[in-house]
């Protein structure tokens, strides 16, 4: 917020020290910003400022929901990573949002499309033509223009979001990411990279009330394992 109403010019000054040595944090928002949320102009701005940091690696925690702002970043990731849990809420907030996703995408790279009128309807779930995934809308595109419907289909190629499912108690749970990536290939068309899952653990919670991060605090413990290897898997 610093940032965005001009207290500071520069994105680095707003970067804070931590206990751990070599990672600074920039907090969302200090204070009232004035707006519910940040205009096109400061979201381009900011994501801008964020790729000129000094940092080999920059970390953007973005809130649940599908608002505007949380999918323009989300998108602009160079690694995509969706985390949700196993509760059929989580799950199918999570289909929506990969949905709204990809069709932002989509839209924003056929701004001068002959077919950005379709892609635009599509976007509304309830469109009369019956779209109801990127797959539906590739036979719709392929129909109109083929040279259109290959560039949709390299874009389908491009977009693979990561998953993590967070809190699982069981096996059951553990194959629900195998679900979610089988779904979203059947009905959307899109690859869905499975990077792994958490298990439930009350040391998380411990960690939390001692404001240390679960790695440090209880870096035996079952989830900071398979933290580890998550990250140890998208490094490679």
């Amino acid at each position: 917020s610093d940032f965005l109403e001009h207290r500071i010019e520069d994105l680095e000054k707003a970067a804070l020290d931590t206990p751990i040595p070599g990672l600074r944090l920039i907090a969302g928002t200090l204070g009232h910003t004035g707006t519910a949320e940040a205009t096109q102009e400061q979201r381009v701005e900011l994501l801008a400022r964020v790729r000129e940091l000094s940092a080999d690696l920059v970390i953007l925690d973005l809130a649940a929901g599908m608002d505007r702002a949380c999918i323009d970043f989300f998108l602009e990731a160079d690694e995509s990573v969706l985390v949700t849990t196993p509760e059929p809420t989580a799950v199918e907030n999570a289909y929506s949002f990969l949905r709204a996703a990809f069709f932002r995408r989509l839209a924003d790279a056929m701004r001068t499309s002959p077919v950005r009128d379709l892609v635009r309807e599509a976007m509304n779930t309830r469109n009369d033509r019956g779209i109801r995934s990127p797959a539906d809308l590739l036979e719709q595109i392929e129909q109109i223009d083929a040279d259109e419907c290959a560039r949709f289909r390299e874009m389908l190629e491009q977009f693979r979001p990561r998953l993590i499912v967070n809190q699982v108690r069981n096996a059951e749970e553990v194959k629900m990411g195998f679900s979610v990536r089988s779904v979203c290939r059947k009905y959307f068309g899109l690859e869905v990279d499975y990077v792994g899952y958490i298990n439930y653990d009350d040391q998380v919670w411990r960690s939390i009330k001692e404001r240390r991060p679960v790695v440090i605090a209880y870096p035996q413990s079952d989830s900071a394992l398979y933290v580890r290897q998550i990250a140890k898997k998208m490094l490679r």
